[in-house]
């Protein structure tokens, strides 16, 4: 052997496929979502409590921080909507060539972002 290689791929060369890659991602989209609607509930509590309560949720909502949770939480909700209904059409055996699988995993993360930006588009106009 003239050069030393790994045996098997090495975490700085291999790279996961997308599918592999959207895969973990619908899944932390689940825990993110989960995580907001406690967020959500908590909310909802805050308003129910009283208006000196509502203040300070509505000061966490209005702060740059509380502004990036909820458009992490709103694009969260989108991919996984959109990747579910992907998955709608492989349950129904459409699309479960590896072209297809790509193509729709490109067409899901484009959509889930058109969405979000839309969403936040139409909030602030």
């Amino acid at each position: 052997m003239s050069k030393p290689r790994p045996l098997s791929p090495h975490l700085q060369v291999y790279r996961l496929p997308l599918p592999a890659l959207m895969s973990i991602s619908h899944r932390a989209s689940g825990v993110v979502m989960s995580t907001g609607t406690v967020l959500v509930a908590l909310w909802l509590v805050m308003l129910a409590a009283g208006e000196n309560t509502f203040n300070i949720a509505q000061q966490f909502v209005s702060h740059p921080i509380g502004k990036l949770v909820l458009f992490g939480y709103s694009l969260a909700l989108f991919y996984h909507a959109c990747n579910g209904i992907r998955h709608l059409f492989w349950d129904a055996v459409i699309g479960l060539d590896i072209p297809s699988i790509y193509r729709s995993g490109y067409l899901t993360i484009f959509i889930a972002i058109l969405f979000t930006l839309s969403f936040w588009l139409l909030i602030y106009l």
